[in-house]
């Protein structure tokens, strides 16, 4: 069943000058949202100019400053984080900024999470996935309506950032099963529902999208296809054997602040591949029947601007 929206009504983005939050923002906006943008007192004068002109009204407050985060979440129907990073970051300032939106009385609060099912993780098995289970726990204990959306890893990444496809080798990399379903969902579709999750006032406390589920054995299928050439599956090891590759790799690397660093995709890898993180209730058609983005329209796009 299609939910239906509330009329469009103020949303408060905080993360809008990120990537996806600069994608949600533009969603919010064609869908007739009055949207004010959170950006910290050092955001230069051009990006606001630019948040302006997309049709946002920018609040500049930073994150340790109670009084002007209270402010910016003062009569908004739902506060929306895309915040991106570390400690600092998922359990710092966002959990500032949902501490102002408590102490206003803001209905509604989306988190960043926007990641495969943190929930089924073993406890530290992930460092960006435990951080967003720590900060639902925080979440959970206000009084807040949460809507927390699970899109699994983005798709973007099966381009190049992820290396689970060997262009050069014509192979496609697994660990344990080759058919172990995998969750992929675009930024660009992830932004789009998420908007629309922002004006649903009956929105559950989970909802599980996936513009994509594959296998190692179906992406190498599709590489061959587009590309004319044999792809093989190469066995990598177990995702077990993954978990302690990326715990031996994050000790010999030097500490970084970077959300991901060679050994957490590593770590990402190892809680898909193990179906602990998988998507079990997809809610794709919550707000109509569109057409998602598959990995086959990535790849082939990639390819074609290669």
């Amino acid at each position: 069943m299609t939910a239906t929206t509330r009329p469009p009504g103020t949303v408060l983005l905080a993360g809008a000058t990120g990537d996806l939050g600069g994608r949600i923002l533009r969603n919010l906006v064609d869908l007739g949202a009055t949207v004010r943008v959170l950006t910290r007192q050092e955001t230069s004068t051009a990006r606001i100019a630019e948040l302006r002109a997309v049709g946002a009204e920018v609040i500049q407050a930073d994150y340790d400053d109670p009084d002007g985060l209270r402010r910016a979440c003062t009569d908004v129907d739902c506060v929306v984080s895309a915040i991106n990073g570390l400690d600092s970051a998922i359990l710092g300032s966002q959990s500032r900024l949902l501490e102002a939106a408590a102490a206003v009385g803001s209905r509604r609060f989306i988190p960043s999470d926007f990641s495969i099912d943190y929930r089924g993780i073993r406890p530290r098995s992930n460092r960006n996935l435990q951080l967003r289970r720590d900060f639902a726990r925080e979440l959970d204990a206000t009084e807040i309506r949460a809507t927390s959306i699970l899109s699994g890893a983005f798709t973007d990444m099966l381009s190049g950032q992820a290396p689970m496809i060997l262009l050069s080798l014509h192979r496609v990399l697994f660990w344990s099963d080759p058919d172990q379903v995998l969750d992929f969902t675009t930024k660009d579709d992830t932004a789009t529902y998420t908007a629309a999750a922002a004006l649903d006032e009956r929105a559950p406390r989970v909802l599980q999208i996936a513009g994509d589920q594959v296998t190692a054995r179906t992406l190498a299928s599709t590489m061959t296809d587009l590309t004319g050439t044999q792809f093989r599956l190469l066995y990598a090891g177990s995702f077990g054997s993954l978990t302690t590759m990326s715990r031996a790799v994050r000790a010999l690397m030097p500490a970084s602040t970077e959300p991901f660093p060679p050994w957490q995709g590593m770590q990402y890898f190892a809680s898909m591949f193990s179906g602990d993180a998988n998507l079990r209730h997809i809610n794709n058609d919550r707000y109509g029947s569109r057409r998602w983005t598959t990995a086959r329209d990535v790849l082939e796009q990639h390819r074609q601007q290669s």
